[in-house]
């Protein structure tokens, strides 16, 4: 049987499946012509072998490029910058080699020397071909935050310019059981890796080296040695910008063998970072560490299309999804690419069927709706930051963003789980979807994970769009939240980041039940927010209501 006609019978299944299980409506409006099939058929040329893994600057970006232009015009949208489907986005790409050894030598007894790949990464974001620690005087600064909203500054008193902090993921709330202490277990953006090196840059340090932990950081060691061993793409940066000479990430067993030879007692040091008045501390170590980088200049492209609106054209909706993904890297399981088909062909995909069922449904909305494939998320959300830093529709007339990424493969679902729950009214506009759907909304059930901060939304949100980030996938209408919880734990486990995130047309692993619904339902917030008045806000309490308000 042909691969067509596999994924043909599984769409035609899957469309009858959800027909038998919804509720019925008399309302047109939550009628669409949403199809599984086409959704399929671009996830399994997205995540082919052909293209390589999508990652900027191969191949498989060309590959890309050419394939969402193709269907961009076949669709019918309107080039959306100018005359031209792209944006140029300017990327550097380092290639970083450092040394096999991380050495750290003083305190007592023999040097500890830390194994590259098992027990530490490393690179380097400056654009020079050597870098290098030389006798770095360590400094364990805790979590590495200073936030004053929280009166709680982990820098407060030290001078690291020319030493190198450790610190350790994510945020002091997390294990707390304290919801009133930063936020409890759901990740700040104090949490995040990025915002540890930024803060890292700001003091003056010459390395940082954050520990890893599986439960705070949301991922195994695995998926950080997969996302920073080999070249990794950054936005040309100002000369002028300070950068750590070293930046990187040590396992939690590494960081014990370090503070173990450490002249300071560094036991309990989780919990000891957690108390308020916590003071960084000089370990009486240095470290030492070269690094030689490759680097390449060029130029990434966000693939942009858009449908003019016919009452306010300029005020746009936008939906994101990100188009590459890590491409070649280390072979596991005699696999080398990292073919991204959940992460996140599916929401390329999903993004092209919303377009085609606005031309085919409402090919003249009051409002324009732009669709925004951006590049180098995988890297840092780069293509998105690009994006606003150099917006191509003035953030204040852009009514919200709709980002779509690696959508669940559970089937069916009963819900729709949104990420960063309680930050704008969008997800007011969602529950009545959900809920004609069948489904209920409800927050992220793991908040302490910081998906929020994770995907592209997050840099719209920064200059004050609202901006939605959801998926159904955590209760299976089939095998409910033990099943769900079954296949997306083992998609974290083995896929996530690795080459096992491949499509296959028949696999169990692959129902489209969910990715149905939630297409489906993004289409609708859509069309509404494209043919009314709405302007949905930042709720209070969302670190971004501010800026939207210019407050």
């Amino acid at each position: 049987m042909s691969t067509y006609m596999k994924i043909l019978i599984n769409a035609l299944f899957l469309t009858l499946l959800f027909v038998a299980c919804q509720p019925q409506s008399n309302n047109k409006d939550f009628t669409t012509g949403i199809d599984t099939l086409r959704i399929a058929t671009d996830i399994e040329t997205l995540a082919s072998d052909k293209f390589l893994g999508r990652k900027p600057f191969t191949e498989g970006e060309k590959l890309t490029l050419e394939f969402l232009e193709g269907k961009y015009k076949e669709i019918g949208l309107s080039p959306g910058n100018g005359n031209s489907y792209f944006q140029e986005v300017p990327l550097v790409e380092i290639n970083p080699y450092p040394e096999e050894l991380l050495t750290i030598e003083g305190g007592s007894g023999s040097k500890v020397e830390l194994k590259k790949g098992s027990e530490f990464v490393a690179f380097s974001e400056r654009v020079v071909e050597d870098v290098s620690l030389e006798s770095s005087e360590l400094v364990f600064a805790g979590f590495g935050i200073v936030a004053p909203e929280y009166n709680w500054n982990d820098y407060e008193g030290l001078d690291v310019k020319g030493k190198t902090v450790i610190v350790l993921v994510n945020d002091p709330g997390f294990g707390s059981d304290d919801p009133d202490f930063f936020k409890g277990q759901t990740m700040t953006y104090y949490g995040r890796w990025t915002y540890k090196y930024e803060e890292a840059a700001r003091q003056g340090a010459a390395g940082i080296l954050i520990i890893h932990d599986t439960a705070p950081a949301g991922y195994q060691w695995m998926v950080v040695k997969n996302s920073w061993t080999g070249a990794q793409l950054y936005l040309e940066k100002d000369p002028s910008d300070y950068l750590p000479a070293v930046q990187g990430w040590i396992t939690r067993d590494a960081a014990i063998k370090i503070f173990e030879k450490s002249v300071v007692d560094m036991k309990n040091f989780v919990e000891r970072s957690r108390e308020p008045g916590f003071k960084p501390v000089s370990l009486g170590l240095n470290a030492s560490l070269a690094i030689k980088s490759k680097i390449k200049r060029n130029v990434s492209q966000n693939v942009i299309g858009k449908i003019e609106g016919k009452k306010n054209p300029h005020e746009v909706i936008i939906y994101t999804a990100h188009w590459d993904h890590l491409g070649i890297g280390p072979v596991v399981d005699g696999d080398s690419i990292y073919n991204g088909a959940r992460d996140n062909a599916t929401g390329v995909a999903a993004i092209l069927e919303i377009a085609r069922e606005f031309k085919r449904d409402n090919p003249e909305p009051d409002r324009s709706v732009v669709f925004l494939a951006v590049t180098a998320e995988e890297q840092g959300l780069l293509g998105s930051k690009y994006y606003a830093e150099n917006p191509i529709h003035p953030p204040q007339n852009s009514i919200a963003v709709i980002n779509i990424d690696a959508m669940s493969t559970v089937g069916f679902v009963k819900d729709l789980t949104v990420i960063g729950y309680g930050q704008s009214e969008l997800e007011d506009l969602a529950k009545g979807f959900a809920e004609s759907q069948g489904r209920v909304l409800q927050p992220n059930p793991e908040p302490e994970k910081g998906y929020f901060f994770r995907s592209d939304h997050f840099q719209f949100a920064k200059i004050g769009v609202p901006a939605f980030y959801a998926e159904g996938g955590t209760i299976a209408v089939d095998g409910g939240k033990e099943r769900a919880k079954a296949v997306n734990d083992a998609y974290n486990a083995n896929a996530y980041h690795q080459p096992a995130d491949e499509f296959e047309v028949g696999n169990s692993d692959w129902l489209f039940g969910g990715i149905y619904q939630d297409t489906e339902l993004f289409y609708l917030m859509g069309k509404k927010l494209a043919n009314s008045e709405l302007r949905p806000k930042w709720k209070p309490g969302s670190e971004f209501k501010a800026i939207r308000e210019g407050k």
